[in-house]
């Protein structure tokens, strides 16, 4: 049987001048994550199964600078199901990407069918009623990714099968609060959604977790799960 994984905030680097120690500096949990990230993947991950990996992929600021990453990824055993990330300066058209690596599959708009589950997602954005959230400078974005992420749920619901979402910012507030992505959640009938982008002790404990309003939520940042993908479908 094929199993469903994710993660979050891999923060690779091999494409640029640090040679993926960027992330050594903050110490803990991002020491070597990515010798860790890859034992831990090839102990758990098969070819049948898939990985999401929910924003923050790599550091570069460029395709070019990428593909180092994201052949480190696709070295790896399965399927990998990327959703864009806020550092995610690289990332570019889908015309450029698709078909770049053969394991890779890179979700703007839209979703993947798997055999027992589709995947769907969008960046997502800070939530208005977050203290940071300034509607001049986050509420254009916010609305635009509230209609991304629609697209990309509308495609998951054609298909029947229990729609696993992806969003990289959480898509509820740090009070576990509803916000546009999780009435967009509820009404097409997400099963799942996995998310990043919170680090640090604090900011675990204040994430939306759980069975919230029908959604089961669950964040999967690398340093939350210490570098081990999670088994989620």
């Amino acid at each position: 049987m094929a199993h469903l994984y994710a993660i979050a905030d891999t923060h690779l680097s091999f494409g640029i001048e640090e040679g993926n120690k960027a992330m050594d500096l903050f110490g803990g949990p991002w020491v070597g994550h990515a010798d860790r990230l890859k034992a831990a993947w090839l102990k758990l991950v098969e070819d049948q199964d898939s990985v999401i990996i929910a924003g923050d992929i790599s550091w570069a600021l460029k395709l070019e600078e990428a593909m180092a990453d994201l052949a480190f990824l696709d070295s790896l055993p399965g399927r990998k199901i990327l959703v864009r990330g806020n550092h995610d300066l690289w990332w570019s058209s889908m015309k450029k990407m698709r078909g770049l690596f053969k394991s890779i599959s890179f979700i703007q708009n839209d979703s993947v069918e798997l055999e027992s589950c589709v995947v769907c997602g969008s960046r997502g954005w800070i939530c208005p009623d977050e203290p940071d959230y300034s509607e001049s400078e986050d509420g254009k974005i916010y609305r635009r990714e509230l209609i991304r992420l629609e697209m990309a749920l509308k495609s998951a619901s054609e298909c029947g099968k229990p729609i696993i979402a992806v969003t990289h910012y959480p898509p509820r507030n740090r009070f576990s609060e509803a916000s546009g992505f999780s009435e967009l959640l509820e009404k097409y009938g997400a099963r799942t959604c996995v998310f990043g982008h919170l680090h640090g002790e604090q900011a675990f404990r204040n994430a939306p977790e759980g069975l919230i309003d029908g959604v089961y939520y669950r964040l999967v940042s690398l340093d939350r799960l210490s570098a081990v993908p999670l088994r989620i479908f």
